[in-house]
């Protein structure tokens, strides 16, 4: 459904340290910059981008939004959480763990990144 997913960020600099690490637990490449300063990272057909707003307006995270990420397990969603607020993410929500949801068991692990978008590393507990 999706081609790729695109978050604005104020700081580029700052927001490369914090995917770098964040999405090399997932053994993600960290991004190279292109032409433009936008940022991409790609993983299992996926492609997620950070930019300079293009109307030059400040970046501010989606009120309401959060942008999930699968995990292959439990232990893999809380080394994501770690490594997101050793760089400059900020822990929100409950604390990792557990959630009973819809569709089963869920370990969740929101985060904020340095912009204020809302992600989640999200593993789905087998039944």
């Amino acid at each position: 459904m999706f081609s790729h997913i695109m978050v604005g960020s104020n700081d580029i600099a700052r927001s490369k340290k914090f995917y770098d690490a964040l999405f090399g637990v997932l053994g993600v490449s960290p991004a190279t910059p292109d032409a433009r300063g936008r940022l991409a990272y790609a993983h299992n057909g996926g492609r997620f981008m950070v930019s300079k707003p293009i109307d030059g307006k400040p970046a501010n995270g989606a009120n309401g939004g959060t942008i999930g990420f699968v995990m292959s397990s439990a232990e893999q969603a809380a080394s994501w959480h770690k490594a997101g607020v050793a760089n400059g993410g900020t822990s929100i929500e409950d604390p990792p763990g557990i959630r009973q949801g819809a569709a089963g068991q869920m370990y969740l692990a929101y985060l904020r990144d340095p912009d204020g978008n809302k992600i989640v590393g999200l593993h789905r507990v087998p039944g």
